[in-house]
This record gives structure tokens, C-alpha cells and sequence, in this order.
């Protein structure tokens, strides 16, 4: 519910209420984070076990996946430094109201709430306050556009092939992936050394049992 049930809020309230929402949403999104890279760790280990049985195609599945989970995060990363930002402003905001002054307009603050309303994961809670921010003066009317979720599908087309084999090549220690295309079956007849595949592995799920304790 809004802050705008009585004719005239406190803006103290209002910036320590908006800064409270914030952080709230900073740690919805670092439990996101830990939900995509526990994924992340299952579809590496799927990964290594594809490559000891020399299954290349499922191998680039799953390194495409990787991909799309690293570039989620990079995403949820780069929507938590924006709402970091805005609440910098919001601690010189809470200051200037504390000596008197009115809550003033920030161009940095909507920029950024414009951007943070595109992420669907936070968009209602974004789209709240950037109702009540501007109501109350801190930024003008913020025009929602269209949508984007951090685990949408990301366009992986041929350009982004080399991008998926430095996946496979980082993950099975340079025995996959980075070769060129003639060199595929080739690959796929080499012999992958299961030790250390295993061993690799084993420190995944080791790091899997650390996140989910």
C-alpha cells in the first residue's frame, strides 16, 4: 500500500520508507543470484559428465545454459548497483530533509527507477515507487516501457557460438569447445581424462553443499 493516505506525508517517512523497499529488493535479488549459480553448479557437473561420454551436442546445450545463467547474473548484478544508487541519493535526500528542505528532484534517481522498471522480477515494487516519487517531487513521471526478465532466453545465434565454446573449453579444462568446426568429430573421438573431470566435479558438488547449508 502507498504512502499517500493523508493529505500531506512526512518526507522523512517517505525516504526512509522508499530506502526500506530498496534494500528489501537488493536482497530479493541476491537470492536469485544464489538460486541461478545452485543451477548453474548442477548443469556444470551435467556438463563434465556429457563430456566423459563424449556427448558434444549435449555438451553445447548445457554450456548454452551456463551462458544464459552468467548473463542473468550479470544483469541482476547491474540492476542492484542501480538501486544502490538510488539510495545513495536517498541518504542526501534524507539529509536535506533533516535540515528543512523539501525533497528535490533527481535526474539520476529517475534514470535509474526508468531502467529498474524494465526488470519484471522487481517491476511492480519499482513501479510503486516510482509513483510515490513522483508525487512527492523526487523525479517526473517515469514512462514504463517494455519488459525484461533476467531469465529470459538470451538470443544465442552464431555470433555468440564463440562464446559457447570458451564455455565448453574453460569447463573441460581446454578438452571441448574452441576448435574449429572441421575439428568437431575429432574432438569427439578424443578420450577425456575422467580423473580430472571427476575430481572437478566433486569440487562442484562440494561448493553445492556449501550454498545450500
Amino acid at each position: 500500500m502507498g504512502l499517500f493516505g493523508s493529505s500531506k506525508p512526512d518526507p522523512k517517512q517517505l525516504v526512509e520508507e522508499w530506502r526500506k523497499q530498496l534494500r528489501t529488493e537488493i536482497r530479493s535479488l541476491d537470492r536469485q543470484v544464489t538460486r541461478i549459480e545452485r543451477e548453474e553448479m548442477k548443469v556444470k557437473i551435467s556438463l563434465k559428465d556429457a563430456a566423459k561420454k563424449n556427448q558434444i551436442d549435449v555438451a553445447k546445450v548445457l554450456a548454452k545454459s551456463i551462458l544464459h545463467s552468467r548473463k542473468a547474473k550479470n544483469r541482476i548484478h547491474a540492476a542492484k548497483a542501480q538501486i544502490n544508487s538510488v539510495i545513495m541519493e536517498m541518504r542526501h535526500q534524507l539529509a536535506m530533509v533533516k535540515m528543512g528542505q523539501s525533497i528535490q528532484q533527481s535526474t539520476k534517481v529517475m534514470e535509474a527507477m526508468s531502467s529498474l522498471l524494465k526488470v519484471q522480477e522487481i517491476h511492480e515494487t519499482m513501479a510503486q515507487l516510482s509513483q510515490e516519487m513522483n508525487k512527492a517531487g523526487l523525479i517526473e513521471e517515469v514512462m514504463e516501457d517494455s519488459l525484461e526478465s533476467v531469465l529470459d532466453d538470451e538470443d544465442l545465434d552464431e555470433e555468440a557460438d564463440s562464446e559457447v565454446n570458451k564455455v565448453l573449453h574453460e569447463l573441460t579444462s581446454g578438452l571441448l569447445g574452441e576448435v574449429p568446426s572441421h575439428s568437431v568429430e575429432s574432438a569427439a573421438q578424443t578420450p577425456i581424462a575422467d580423473e580430472e573431470l571427476d575430481t572437478e566435479a566433486d569440487d562442484l558438488l562440494a561448493r553445492m553443499q556449501a550454498l545450500s547449508s
